[in-house]
């Protein structure tokens, strides 16, 4: 199974990131995490990207806030899916982060998901992979029954709370 790559353009993003990691745990996918900034280290970034199916991963989740470029920045040297995880921050509240993510040219595409959704981020990516992992897939839809489980639990505790 290909690995996830989880880059964040400053260490400040870390507490983004343990959402993404604790879903990738949990459905047994491999994963690494860097700090490239889009910025900063505009060519180490790039060279991560090229390099990133040669590494076995099939997938990138790209956070940054405020001029949060990585993600078009890695879209740009790599063939692999990018899902743009867009942090918060204490200028627009993540909304800038977002609003810089959103407008890509055509020919480069980059997934974005909610402010801090880190959770989501990776299960784009366990679907992504799932795409052509039978295992993969059943742990998803054992995922996806296990909500709607919960959901439906709820709904009787919240019913019958309200009688």
């Amino acid at each position: 199974m290909r690995k996830v790559a989880i880059v964040m353009g400053s260490k400040s993003d870390a507490d983004k990131v343990k959402p993404a990691v604790e879903i990738l745990k949990r459905f047994g996918v491999e994963y690494s995490v860097r700090v490239l900034s889009a910025h900063r280290t505009p060519d180490e970034a790039a060279e991560f990207a090229r390099s990133a199916r040669a590494n076995s991963f099939g997938a990138i989740i790209a956070v940054a806030g405020k001029a949060a470029h990585l993600g078009g920045v890695l879209a740009a040297a790599t063939t692999l899916p990018i899902v743009a995880l867009p942090v918060q921050t204490s200028f627009l509240d993540g909304l800038d982060s977002v609003l810089s993510i959103l407008p890509m040219p055509s020919g480069v595409p980059v997934a974005v998901v909610g402010v801090n959704a880190g959770a989501n981020a990776a299960l784009f990516c366990v679907r992504t992979l799932a795409a052509d992992d039978d295992g993969l897939t059943k742990k998803y839809l054992d995922y996806v029954k296990e909500m709607h489980d919960n959901t439906l639990a709820d709904d009787a505790e919240i019913a019958k709370s309200f009688k």
